[in-house]
């Protein structure tokens, strides 16, 4: 059913959280799983910078080393991609690339106001996303 399974990751608590799932699900199904880290361009005048982005090469290949090994401790082999640009539409354009069959998410729950759900990363992936979205929260 999932034959291909897509985890962006980043150096929050909730992508760690969501990772449990992510064992479970391509365990379940025997899914290919590909890790997304997005190297996220500086904030453009007048937006916030996100204290969990990843603006440094450096940092997010360590990220994806890191969570490769975590998930091979677990008896499961991923593959890393890393690319540069918004995450939102980066997670959605990978996705489509790679054919997968689920994104699976963290949520911290920011998109639940009304003032966040614009911002939010997740709820911009699933209204763009090309297959369906799992939110762990």
């Amino acid at each position: 059913m999932f034959n291909t399974v897509l985890f962006p990751v980043d150096r929050s608590r909730e992508a760690r959280e969501a990772a449990d799932v992510v064992v479970d699900v391509v365990k379940k199904y025997g899914s290919r799983l590909i890790l997304l880290s997005v190297l996220e361009p500086p904030p453009e005048e007048g937006e916030s910078a996100n204290a969990d982005a990843m603006t440094s090469p450096e940092a997010v290949a360590q990220l994806l080393e890191t969570a490769k090994s975590l998930f091979a401790e677990r008896g499961i082999s991923a593959e890393a991609i890393e690319r540069e640009g918004k995450p939102a539409f980066t997670i959605c354009d990978v996705a489509d690339e790679v054919d997968a069959d689920l994104i699976v998410m963290g949520c911290r729950g920011l998109g639940l106001t009304e003032e966040g759900m614009s911002d939010s990363v997740t709820n911009r992936v699933i209204n763009l996303s090309p297959c369906p979205v799992l939110i762990v929260p």
